[in-house]
């Protein structure tokens, strides 16, 4: 579940987002929540809500609150869990070296630990609480997160494991049961994922081999990687399409369903025209919060307003 959102600066060198205007309290207050990644978190735990209002079918019950702590809690604690374990290549890396591990703001590093080890925690006990399905899908997929960690490894079917599982823990904890909607929903995931990390990897492809990091897509030819990421883009947008017959949404969701991914194919197309940085970079930008969290936002929509 671990995916990394924390990317959005502009190419080129991210720095930590302090600032030397907050007091030595609030700055490592600010650095502390830094590492678990509080952009990412709280778009995992919002994917893992709008899997809980779909499974449920648009009922509103406190047990929605449960759900969002529960994946929002679990969520910052593998987020910040792959920020620790990457704290070393972080610091090999232009990009990120300024981040507040591989910058040494926290030091030493272990002092992240009980932060990082009692969220996991908290956020184990919640999904037990909830249901011991959830529990497994959230011990699995922070287990799947640590181990894949997408900078030292880039193994495809590990990320899609650790990336369904806000989805999982949302869906079974309103319903036990499997269906085609939550196969569905997680091809979507599966589709989406390459498009939000192999963008990164391709706009910043020196910077990745520069620091000894040379998986797919870093070795292939740009030219080449980025024709697989236009066929990741149609395969999501016949995802989204499938959604909506198995389902049963309505012509709200059919309509933004496919502005949204026709915007997608369009980024992966004119990715694969230009092969520029700047448009490998926008991919990503486009992926992370404005698709993934609109279309989602949309099925709950749909449910709640024409269901």
């Amino acid at each position: 579940m671990a995916l990394d959102y924390s990317q959005i600066a502009a190419p080129g060198r991210e720095k930590s987002g302090l600032s030397s205007r907050r007091g030595p309290a609030i700055s490592r207050v600010v650095n502390y929540v830094e590492v678990l990644k509080p952009l990412p978190s709280v778009l995992l735990a919002f994917i893992g809500f709008c899997a809980a209002v779909i499974a449920g079918q648009g009922q509103l019950t406190p047990r929605l609150g449960l759900v969002l702590a529960a994946v929002l809690i679990a969520s910052a604690g593998a987020n910040g869990l792959t920020n620790y374990l990457d704290r070393n290549i972080d610091a090999r890396m232009q990009r990120t070296c300024l981040r507040v591990l591989p910058s040494k703001a926290i030091y030493p590093h272990r002092k992240v630990l009980p932060l990082i080890i009692g969220l996991i925690v908290i956020g184990l006990a919640l999904a037990w609480y909830l249901h011991p399905f959830v529990f497994l899908a959230d011990a699995f997929g922070t287990l799947v997160a640590a181990t894949w960690r997408k900078k030292v490894t880039c193994v495809y079917p590990q990320g899609v494991l650790a990336s369904c599982a806000p989805i999982l823990m949302g869906w079974l904890a309103m319903r036990q049961t499997l269906s085609w909607e939550l196969l569905l929903l997680c091809v979507l995931i599966a589709a989406w994922l390459p498009l939000h990390v192999w963008s990164v990897n391709i706009a910043h492809r020196e910077d990745y081999r520069q620091a000894g990091l040379n998986y797919f897509p870093v070795n292939l030819e740009v030219r080449d990687s980025v024709r697989v990421l236009l066929v990741f883009s149609l395969v999501l947008y016949a995802a989204s399409l499938a959604l909506y017959f198995v389902g049963d949404f309505s012509w709200l969701y059919l309509a933004l369903a496919n502005i949204l991914g026709i915007v997608m194919v369009y980024a992966g197309f004119r990715l694969v025209v230009s092969r520029a940085t700047q448009d490998a970079w926008r991919l990503y930008r486009l992926s992370a919060f404005p698709y993934l969290g609109a279309i989602f936002l949309v099925m709950c929509l749909d449910i709640w307003l024409l269901g």
